[in-house]
């Protein structure tokens, strides 16, 4: 890991002699962890990143950008489509804890998307974390389309992955927002999310790729 330019942080810090507080010191401002969240699965251009980060101004977006690349999170790279943000090896580490985070927060999904955003990128992130532990051996893909936009949940022998393909996957699970992120909570189990959407291909690639969600408890909701 390159050394870190603390002289960069925010001067708002908790001061205390920990690696979590000093963590919290450079990605514990608002919105930093999400911007974090929408580079984990590639590039992104700035008006890119206004669009999916609906409700961030542009005045702060453009302040955490700076601030992220000061301190060694964020930096840009100049791409054919022009100048595109990426995540610095040091601020990919990232992943791990953020997925932890998103595993505990899951129960805080069970009252449904009511009126908050989504984007289908952030299935990228979510899918491999929920699924965590998943291998597969011969490898499986399964494309899962909601929101007008495809994705591939890959399980092999080193876990599983999330991307935009290059080409349709032969199995293909189609369904609204809530029902994907059901499915993948344990809230619903394959059979109900079939009803609930649309599949097409071998049925017993959609059970593996979801195997380790019915073989766990479903998570608690809030207050039980």
């Amino acid at each position: 890991m390159d050394k870190v330019n603390l002289q960069s942080k925010s001067p708002r810090t908790y001061g205390q002699f920990c690696a979590l507080a000093r963590s919290l010191d450079v990605v514990g401002e608002r919105w930093t962890l999400l911007i974090v969240r929408e580079l984990l699965p590639g590039p992104m251009r700035y008006t890119e990143l206004k669009t999916s980060l609906q409700g961030i101004a542009t005045n702060l977006l453009a302040e955490r950008l700076r601030t992220m690349e000061a301190n060694g999170i964020v930096e840009r790279r100049l791409e054919d489509a022009g100048v595109a943000y990426a995540l610095t090896p040091w601020g990919a580490e990232l992943r791990e804890p953020m997925e932890a985070l998103g595993r505990w927060g899951a129960p805080l999904l069970a009252t449904g998307r009511g009126q908050d955003s989504f984007q289908p990128r952030w299935l990228a992130v979510a899918l491999p974390a929920l699924l965590r532990g998943a291998t597969a051996s011969p490898p499986i893909e399964l494309g899962i389309e909601t929101d007008g936009c495809l994705m591939t949940l890959a399980v092999d022998e080193d876990g599983p992955s999330a991307f935009v393909p290059d080409r349709v996957p032969t199995s293909v699970f189609t369904a609204a927002p809530d029902v994907v992120v059901a499915l993948a909570t344990g809230a619903i189990s394959v059979e109900q999310a079939v009803a609930a959407g649309e599949f097409q291909g071998d049925s017993n690639v959609l059970r593996s790729a979801f195997a380790p969600v019915r073989a766990n408890a479903t998570p608690p909701a809030i207050g039980d």
